[in-house]
């Protein structure tokens, strides 16, 4: 039987849907989603399975201009899924400005593999908008194909997934064919905590955290974790737990629910709050993360 398998690189800046496009593909929820930009800090491996057919979709960190070692770790991730890809999907949007962070964008110009350029959010901006938009990225990056969607109305969407399945090479699968990812449940744990942090705290508090599973024990019936919040300042400590444990509690028992969801089996989660000082700068502290 013929077999075909590859690599899809989704890069792109921040905030443009890039998680919610890798989800949608995949067919399963493995990045977090929220509206704040930097919520995807890792790179995320989504691998979709068919008898005949392996794709290993690459979620990636917003390219930006790093401000601290933490970013300077995140933009690694995003360039070194340009290197290890059969084919490039560089996601923008009818929001952002064109052409932003154009060095990055010269950088998946230059190679000699499969671009598809995907416009996001086609549902917010008019047709003569998205024309403008077309002719301008077909100037910038003249070897991709372009295709309009809206990730969130699931609009086009199909049309990406058909193109890749002709585009990937053949090849034997490079995972087994039941594997959904590379990373393991306490890593999603990790970050069904995380997404909680950016949807209820407010301004530097979810940028300055870091999620830590410090225990995760199983059972038939059972799972218990104890997580470590690390934060950066004495003072943001204070903020997560909130008055009298009240934000800490919350953030708790919204994350214990969709844990349960993920793992199917009862959670009993025990949160702790940390300051490691300064953490997002500490290359030892960044390694133990992950970074």
């Amino acid at each position: 039987m013929v077999h075909k398998a590859g690599f899809v690189s989704i890069v792109g800046n921040p905030n443009v849907g890039k998680s919610t496009l890798s989800n949608l593909l995949i067919g399963e929820r493995l990045s977090i989603i929220t509206e704040k930009a930097q919520t995807t800090r890792h790179k995320i491996f989504g691998i979709v399975n068919e008898k005949d057919y392996q794709i290993i979709f690459s979620d990636t960190p917003g390219v930006l201009e790093p401000a601290y070692k933490l970013q300077e770790s995140m933009l690694k991730f995003s360039k070194s899924a340009l290197n290890d890809a059969d084919i490039i999907m560089f996601i923008t949007d009818t929001v952002e400005k064109p052409g932003k962070n154009e060095h990055f964008i010269n950088e998946v110009g230059a190679l000699n593999i499969p671009i598809l350029l995907v416009i996001n959010k086609i549902d917010l901006t008019t047709q003569e908008s998205l024309e403008n938009l077309i002719i301008f990225w077909k100037q910038l990056l003249p070897s991709a194909e372009i295709f309009p969607v809206s990730a969130l109305k699931k609009f086009n969407t199909d049309s990406i997934f058909k193109r890749i399945l002709e585009l990937i090479p053949l090849s034997p699968p490079y995972f087994d064919k039941d594997a959904l990812t590379d990373k393991p449940e306490r890593f999603f744990v990790s970050e069904i905590i995380r997404e909680k942090i950016l949807l209820y705290y407010q301004k530097e508090i979810p940028y300055s955290t870091e999620v830590e599973i410090e225990e995760f024990k199983e059972s038939s019936d059972r799972v218990d974790i104890r997580a470590i919040i690390h934060v950066a300042r004495d003072s943001q400590k204070g903020i997560i737990i909130g008055h009298q444990g009240k934000a800490l509690k919350k953030l708790g028992t919204e994350a214990r629910k969709d844990i349960e969801k993920f793992l199917a089996k009862k959670v009993y989660l025990q949160l702790f709050v940390k300051v490691s000082k300064d953490w997002r700068n500490k290359d030892k502290l960044l390694k133990g993360f992950g970074y």
